[in-house]
């Protein structure tokens, strides 16, 4: 699977990437939702890892703004969030987010994970 890695937390992307490409994905990552707009035009994901407490412009817009955009709103995004208090799933999932994800990640989970919501949105 494409997956990008929106994550502005250097440890929490090495370690997503790091758990989603030794499991044979092809991972990209962004720290930004600026450089995850330009990676989702060259790398067309497939599933997105979004951390909703983005710097600037956050994971939510970026959410709705791609699931408002016919040609990327098939893109997965899995919402990841260390805030459930201040990002909650219900609004995750108002915004466009297909699933939603509470830091820390189980990386002995998260490849089975985004496997079972690709899966189940098919």
């Amino acid at each position: 699977m494409r997956i990008l890695v929106v994550e502005d937390e250097p440890a929490s992307s090495k370690l997503a990437h790091l758990v989603l490409s030794s499991d044979g994905h092809d991972v990209k990552q962004a720290e930004a939702v600026d450089k995850a707009l330009d990676e989702i035009m060259a790398s067309e994901p497939e599933v997105i890892l979004l951390d909703l407490g983005l710097p600037n412009v956050g994971g939510l817009t970026l959410a709705r703004h791609l699931k408002g955009d016919p040609a990327r709103k098939h893109i997965v995004i899995v919402a990841v969030t260390a805030y459930p208090e201040r990002y909650s799933r219900e609004e995750a999932l108002a915004a466009g987010c297909d699933a939603y994800i509470v830091k820390p990640i189980n990386t002995r989970k998260l490849t089975a994970q985004v496997a079972d919501i690709v899966e189940r949105l098919k």
